[in-house]
């Protein structure tokens, strides 16, 4: 029997929620939209059917309010409720209140996000079916000489990883005993060991991961493999499908493992089992038991609507013919991080965006011209995602697809996504194995060799926020003939407002004088006796006191802006004379938090 699922609410914002809405209508079904006070006139609420306020301003207030979620269900007369990905997506609790409600949860059952979500508990039941795990175990009850013991047998550098980790957080390198001693000493609660396993660091790993599929009637698929192998602070970069350079083997051995995974905890829905890969053998990292954010490269390469594939499982319909690959796609997240300011993030208006398009372009995004990127959420920008006959085929063509690429009013990340597609490394075609890892980008310093390219041309399209936080001085281009010849000519914006210029009809405004300290650029935290911040954030851990003495490049502060942390250090040695923020603070770009009296 079908499952009447009309409308869904979808729980989400953004461009996965745009691009659950636009599958719903394609399929004929109500689409219920949920937003915060920043979200109430984006994409995503003007292609539902109907959108409801959470009545807030942060995630917690809204996206990662059950509370709220569920009223506007009710008052909305949903039937169902899809989660994206990210906020409540993995959260079992809430799965279990929507089912509840009376309503349908696209995705898998609670008990089997709760099976996978705990890291420790979905080691032990890849144990359990004979899936092979990185060498390691649960910390819980030891003491700082177990660990030291545990450290030693393993083989430094270890890795020590949060059980309720995701999306690459709550993972800290060992590389010595005393790094472990010091993990142990600066233990706020010892309770939270309960927390934590340590295993053996991959040096050369490569991330791949199978995309996966399971019905009601316990019928399961592979739709592709997948490499998100480019990663920073292991966040995923690039993503393709399928995966380069896999054995028959090994391709034979993950869809063996995939399937016990999901076999052993009932699984119907769509999810995501991930591995790392070193020398041909395969090992266990997690589940990931919604959808992904790169699984667009699965869907070109198979042809697959994986949301709808999602909502057919959830009205119990059986899982579609899986067709064979064909060809290669690549994605890319283009996010508002200044490559030339070690990614930082950047928020403010986008004034002019022009998308790429041409055969086998794909964009999955959600933001317009003239909207905003605030700190409140993520960074990203849009997923460019391109399909082609061969993977250098496909390289080529995502390389023009960035070219293509513009927009006008922040830095983005297209700098450093166009070079990583340049380097030998990625493009490794001849190879029988692919030349990046997941500790590439950092380990090669790629991100530091795009900031000097950039900065030998001039720098990034980024904004220096004035004194008084007016309006963003950029460059301003014009289509200028030079001998019958057309071309564009890009001119700092101050340099036309002091010779009385124009941009689009608008007057600029003379320049006002910069503080160094406003500067948000690398290091410029670490200029002068005051610890400014370089960008909007929330402060997330002053690591000092008031009459403490430091030395230069101690840590002071920790922020945090849009998920990425950022640590502030001293600029000098000497005295800690006042701190001006606390814990939770929100501060702008060039707030002062700690000043320190210089040493003579």
């Amino acid at each position: 029997m079908t499952i009447a699922l009309s409308p869904v609410l979808v729980a989400n914002r953004g461009e996965i929620a745009v691009r659950v809405i636009r599958t719903l209508r394609e399929m004929g079904l109500d689409s219920v939209a949920v937003y915060a006070e920043a979200d109430r006139d984006t994409l995503a609420c003007e292609l539902a059917t109907s959108a409801y306020s959470l009545g807030g301003k942060s995630a917690a207030e809204t996206y990662l309010n059950p509370e709220a979620i569920l009223e506007a269900a009710a008052k909305s007369g949903a039937q169902a409720i899809h989660p994206g990905y990210g906020f409540l997506s993995e959260n079992a609790d809430f799965a279990s209140r929507v089912a509840e409600a009376g309503l349908v949860w696209i995705g898998p059952s609670a008990e089997a996000i709760e099976a996978l979500g705990d890291k420790i508990r979905a080691r032990e039941l890849a144990d359990s079916c004979k899936v092979p795990t990185i060498t390691g175990r649960s910390l819980e009850g030891s003491s700082v000489e177990d660990a030291l013991e545990l450290a030693q047998s393993i083989g430094y550098p270890v890795l020590i990883k949060r059980a309720d980790g995701g999306g690459g957080r709550g993972i800290t390198r060992m590389n010595s005993d005393s790094d472990i001693r010091d993990f142990y000493t600066n233990l706020i609660d010892p309770s939270t060991l309960t927390l934590c396993f340590m295993e053996k660091f991959i040096s050369h790993g490569r991330h791949v991961e199978t995309q996966c599929a399971r019905d009601s009637f316990g019928t399961f698929a592979v739709v592709s493999t997948r490499d998100c192998s480019v990663q920073r602070r292991n966040q995923k970069v690039v993503e393709e499908a399928p995966a380069p350079f896999i054995s028959e083997e090994l391709h034979a051995a993950l869809e063996e493992y995939s399937r016990a995974l999901f076999d052993a905890v009932q699984y119907v829905g769509v999810g995501t089992c991930e591995f790392l890969v070193e020398d041909g053998n395969a090992y266990f990292l997690e589940v990931n038991p919604r959808l992904q954010v790169e699984h667009t490269v699965s869907e070109e390469v198979t042809g697959i609507d994986l949301v709808r594939e999602q909502i057919r499982i959830a009205q119990g319909l059986p899982l579609s013919e899986i067709p064979s690959t064909r060809g290669h796609a690549i994605e890319v997240r283009v996010t508002s991080e200044d490559p030339a300011q070690e990614l930082m993030p950047a928020t403010g208006r986008l004034s002019a965006i022009q998308w790429p398009g041409g055969p086998g372009v794909r964009v999955d995004s959600f933001i317009r011209p003239g909207e905003e990127i605030g700190t409140d959420f993520d960074s990203l920008i849009a997923k460019i995602t391109v399909h082609a006959p061969t993977r250098i085929q496909a390289i080529i063509r995502l390389q023009r697809a960035l070219d293509e690429f513009r927009v006008e009013g922040l830095p983005t990340s297209a700098p450093l996504l166009s070079h990583i597609l340049a380097t030998p490394e990625f493009r490794s075609e001849e190879s029988d194995s692919l030349g990046v890892y997941t500790q590439w980008l950092e380990r090669e310093g790629v991100l530091e060799e795009v900031a000097r390219e950039l900065s030998a041309a001039g720098g990034t399209q980024s904004r220096e926020a004035s004194e008084e936080g007016s309006e963003a001085h950029t460059l301003r281009s014009f289509v200028i003939e030079i001998d019958g010849k057309r071309t564009t000519l890009s001119l700092p914006a101050e340099l036309l407002a002091a010779a009385g210029g124009e941009s689009g009809g608008r007057a600029l405004r003379p320049r006002q004088p910069l503080r160094r300290s406003l500067r948000p650029r690398t290091g410029a935290n670490d200029e002068g006796p005051n610890v400014t911040s370089p960008i909007q954030a929330t402060v997330i851990r002053i690591a000092v006191e008031e009459g403490q003495e430091v030395e230069e490049g101690e840590l002071v502060a920790v922020i945090e802006s849009m998920k990425m942390e950022k640590a502030l250090n001293a600029g000098c040695s000497g005295t800690i004379s006042a701190i001006h923020v606390c814990a939770g603070d929100t501060v702008k770009a060039g707030d002062v938090l700690v000043s320190i009296k210089e040493e003579a």
